[in-house]
């Protein structure tokens, strides 16, 4: 039995360590970056979008991207990622599970990974397990976000945000908050990044599939998700179905007239 635990912390290791010469290559643009202004952020992100669009890969723009946010979180809310949480963005971005303690970041880990992939332009999601974590991680990293060029918004139980820092909720009990503002839920999709929770992901795809007309849709495709809480999601929530229904435009009456005719 301890062989086999022994393979598999191994196994765990071997990848770490082919993660280390990435993470050294986005440590080597960190100097570059500093010398950045505040304004040249965005424009960054423009030029990025410019490469990838002209045919560079993402694994290509992987280290100056990771580094670019690095910089963007330390300047827009204090936070600087460690190489850790690095390696953990580095395993998201490749669609591969990473596992952190509470405490080691796991929000601010997720940054770079959905900053890069919401480069191409088909918008990315961050799929969480309540409505209190869509709207609080969405209002906590929008400032990054936002220092960055890139839009974000939050989808909850019958409600949609969108971070702006020019709107202020003075009602908002989390300082967190105070930036989301209300929009539609087909403008909170059309964002960069989405944060939400499973269930309402799930609904609004079940709902576009009962409209009647394509403008009535909210959803804009499905291309990169970052989902939190992996095992809960996809093994305990999974046994909960989804149902929807919409209500019926023909009186029951005629129901009761079929039966009587027997």
């Amino acid at each position: 039995m301890f062989n086999i635990l022994n393979k598999f912390f191994d196994s765990n290791e071997k990848e770490i360590n082919k993660l280390k010469p990435l993470v050294s290559e986005i440590n080597s643009f960190e100097e570059k970056f500093k010398k950045l202004k505040d304004k040249d952020f965005p424009q960054k992100t423009k030029e990025f979008k410019e490469r990838v669009a002209s045919g560079e890969s993402l694994d290509l723009l992987l280290p100056e991207a990771f580094a670019l946010v690095r910089e963007g979180a330390l300047r827009s809310i204090g936070q600087r990622h460690y190489d850790v949480q690095l390696m953990a963005a580095i395993a998201l971005f490749s669609g591969k599970i990473a596992e952190q303690k509470t405490g080691e970041g796991k929000t601010l880990s997720s940054i770079p990974a959905l900053y890069l992939h919401s480069l191409t332009g088909r918008g990315v999601h961050l799929v969480t397990v309540n409505d209190y974590l869509a709207r609080r991680d969405a209002g906590w990293m929008g400032p990054v976000f936002n220092f960055l060029g890139v839009t974000v918004s939050s989808i909850i139980n019958e409600k949609s945000f969108i971070f702006d820092p020019t709107f202020t909720n003075s009602e908002a009990h989390d300082f967190r908050l105070s930036h989301l503002k209300p929009v539609s839920r087909k403008e909170a999709y059309k964002t960069d990044v989405t944060y939400g929770i499973n269930s309402e992901f799930g609904f609004d795809y079940l709902r576009d599939n009962m409209a009647q007309d394509r403008e009535e849709t909210v959803q804009r495709g499905y291309y990169y998700a970052v989902v939190d809480e992996v095992d809960s999601v996809l093994i305990d929530e999974a046994r909960t179905p989804h149902i929807i229904s919409s209500p019926d435009e023909s009186p029951t009456q005629k129901y009761y007239e079929y039966a009587s005719c027997g």
